[in-house]
């Protein structure tokens, strides 16, 4: 299946320190390249792996559900492990969801975690249906391009695939009754007016993650990372990542 321009994985090789980026659900790398070659460009590894059944045709993802997506940045985590002294996980949105369910599983072998409005819990009404909406209509409008910043646009579906939105409630509630093993440092950036996900992810790990440090953006809808807090949020997340690391990044 051709891949839309643009939507290509990201890799970099660089120091002892890594970093995981996923981008989020009907979205592609593009949404987090700026800040992968952002990272990448202070001696950081990076790898930023397209999801399954994204960046292709949203028909293609409906065959796609959150096992794919997970298995995938799974085994771009093991190839960071493999070539790295340690690792960090980030990620946008499901993104963030699928960053946390890493640290969650690899306990210590995560060192890190950053999260831009992550998503943890169903709080869209029309994915509260999608489990039984999948038998009746292939796809419902689409939720990405969430961008503030004019000219500005993210490279995502138009149309979310239901079948594939129908896995979501799953991963939900396990990244939200494994929360408590999240014990690594957490930096999460919240977006004031975010269209896409409600409050209710952030308060829930607000609530359960209590050594997370939640950062506000005020000048961001929700694809922060290519909007007008994006620097503010490289910027941060280097710093976090040289503070919690036990080893010092290849350069400056």
């Amino acid at each position: 299946m051709p891949l839309m321009p643009g939507a290509e994985p990201y890799h970099h090789r660089a120091g002892p320190v890594g970093v995981l980026l996923c981008h989020g659900f009907t979205g592609t790398p593009q949404s987090l390249r700026p800040w992968a070659e952002y990272l990448a460009s202070h001696g950081l590894t990076v790898s930023l792996p397209r999801q399954p059944g994204h960046g292709t045709t949203w028909q293609e993802m409906n065959r796609t559900r959150w096992e794919d997506w997970y298995a995938e940045v799974e085994k771009a985590f093991a190839d960071l492990q493999g070539r790295c002294a340690e690792v960090f996980t980030a990620g946008l949105s499901l993104g963030g969801c699928l960053a946390l369910r890493l640290a969650e599983m690899h306990g210590e072998g995560v060192r890190g975690v950053v999260v831009v409005n992550p998503s943890i819990t169903n709080d869209v009404w029309l994915l509260k249906l999608a489990p039984l909406l999948k038998w009746f209509i292939p796809s419902i409008p689409g939720v990405g391009n969430d961008v503030k910043k004019a000219g500005v646009t993210e490279l995502a579906y138009s149309r979310t695939p239901v079948k594939a939105a129908a896995s979501l409630p799953e991963l939900w509630s396990l990244v939200q009754a494994d929360l408590s093993k999240v014990r690594q440092p957490l930096l999460v950036y919240h977006s004031t007016d975010d269209h896409v996900v409600k409050p209710a992810s952030v308060a829930l790990i607000r609530e359960r993650v209590p050594q997370a440090t939640i950062e506000e953006l005020t000048d961001s809808y929700h694809v922060a990372t290519l909007d007008n807090d994006a620097d503010r949020i490289f910027a941060g997340s280097l710093d976090f990542i040289r503070t919690h690391a036990s080893v010092p990044l290849q350069r400056d």
